[in-house]
């Protein structure tokens, strides 16, 4: 019987040697990616008294508590909105877009939203921040945020994970 040389060296293959770079850049691109600082905001609506009337099917805005204006004036009726369903509630983004369009906003459609969304938000471009804000507020929404792809940067759009504070009435 011959003696085995149990001198040398045994190289991983190929497949093994891609597979720990490919984990590795992972790893790297997760550490690169992450934001470490969320970009939301919380914004927190007015104080509402609500009296026997206020159950009824119309709707209107809070009215401001002070006559100097604050910050920007937005005109509602120039402001175009976008309203999606993002939960298992059928019809919300229509009866939602339905109060937006009641509170003066331009809508312009409703429709579904396919993706994940933490909240109810309304999302806004950078020229819209003010009448994101207001309209944030007009629903009685929590959560804003600047508008991502694919949304339109020319209007708001307002993605509801559930009913508002101001559709249950």
């Amino acid at each position: 019987m011959l003696a085995r040389d149990q001198r040398g060296v045994v190289f991983p293959s190929p497949v093994v040697i891609l597979s720990i770079l490919a984990v590795a850049m992972a790893g790297v691109a997760w550490v690169a990616t992450r934001n470490p600082t969320p970009n939301e905001r919380q914004v927190t609506p007015a104080a509402v008294t609500h009296s026997p009337s206020a159950h009824h099917s119309s709707y209107s805005p809070p009215k401001p508590k002070h006559t100097q204006p604050s910050g920007p004036t937005v005109d509602r009726g120039k402001v175009v909105v976008e309203v999606f369903n993002n939960s298992s509630i059928s019809g919300l983004a229509g009866r939602v877009a339905g109060q937006v369009a009641h509170a003066g906003w331009q809508v312009v459609g409703s429709d579904n939203w396919y993706g994940t969304i933490p909240a109810s938000t309304v999302y806004y471009p950078p020229r819209l921040k003010a009448a994101g804000h207001l309209l944030a507020l007009d629903l009685g929404i929590r959560r804003t945020m600047p508008a991502v792809t694919p949304m339109r940067l020319d209007r708001l759009t307002v993605i509801l994970t559930g009913p508002t504070s101001t559709s249950t009435h």
